[in-house]
């Protein structure tokens, strides 16, 4: 994709910082030393200037490493957190005024959280217009589906909805998903290394083009950087270059690539 002159900053909207010495949950990978300076320089080759920091789940609800990243540049960036219901509404308030705008859910990682307690704090996120993300399964769709439509919040659904290209055979996956969009639902094509493809992941073309049919003006880009897939057990292959997955999507998705990246996240995280 070209980038011109007056062509708006890119956004990549699902990145990670760490800092080795904060305190981790063992259990999943060791926390590397990658912080925001770094993310910073890699997105910028890319012509991409604003990041959405997503709270990793190796440190559970204690934030304070992306907060700190948000603070460093502030107003530039936007960041998802991961809360417990004791969170008081002062320190909501301090978190949305650094740029945080949702909370994540994440059904997958070991170190994952539930979404138990969705139902006391889906008032106090309505009220604050924090959306909320969701890392999840094939088969969680539909519990999704059925939560998105009872607490009436905008829901933001990770890496292509966790749509292998075994998975999009399945009609209930998309049914789920078309409840999803059609309530004003988000997806975030990003991280395809997660969802059984290798680079060039040609493999999801298709995927990926039907999720933006479906999802079009609501759909965003995600690198997923620093890849953490790549540092657990499950992987012995090298994490690939930045720009792997946005050559990917530009293939997937043509013209539509440049909407993706720099139009559309404007409106969710403004």
């Amino acid at each position: 994709m070209s980038v011109g002159a007056r062509t708006p900053p890119g956004w990549d909207c699902h990145a990670h910082v760490f800092d080795a010495e904060a305190a981790a949950v063992p259990g999943h990978y060791a926390a590397p030393e990658r912080p925001l300076a770094m993310l910073e320089a890699v997105a910028a080759r890319h012509a991409i200037s604003h990041i959405v920091l997503v709270q990793p789940s190796v440190y559970a609800t204690d934030n304070s490493v992306m907060l700190s990243a948000l603070r460093a540049n502030p107003g530039l960036h936007r960041g998802v957190v991961v809360i417990d219901a004791g969170v008081t509404d002062a320190e909501l308030r301090d978190m949305h005024e650094l740029g945080v705008r949702g909370v994540r859910f994440n059904m997958v990682s070991p170190v994952g959280n539930g979404a138990d307690m969705l139902d006391s704090l889906a008032p106090r996120l309505r009220d604050i217009g924090w959306h909320v993300q969701w890392y999840v399964a094939p088969e969680h769709l539909a519990s999704v589906a059925a939560l998105q439509a009872r607490h009436r919040l905008v829901f933001v659904l990770d890496h292509v909805a966790g749509l292998t290209p075994a998975a999009a055979r399945d009609p209930g996956s998309w049914s789920s998903l078309e409840r999803v969009a059609g309530a004003g639902g988000w997806v975030k094509l990003s991280a395809w290394y997660r969802l059984g493809a290798v680079a060039p992941y040609v493999d999801l073309d298709d995927v990926v083009a039907r999720a933006y049919r479906l999802f079009g003006s609501h759909c965003v880009f995600g690198s997923d950087w620093p890849h953490t897939w790549f540092l657990s057990e499950k992987s012995d292959t090298r994490p690939p270059e930045y720009g792997d997955l946005l050559h990917a999507l530009d293939r997937a998705l043509g013209d539509d690539a440049t909407r993706v990246l720099r139009e559309n996240p404007t409106r969710l995280y403004a």
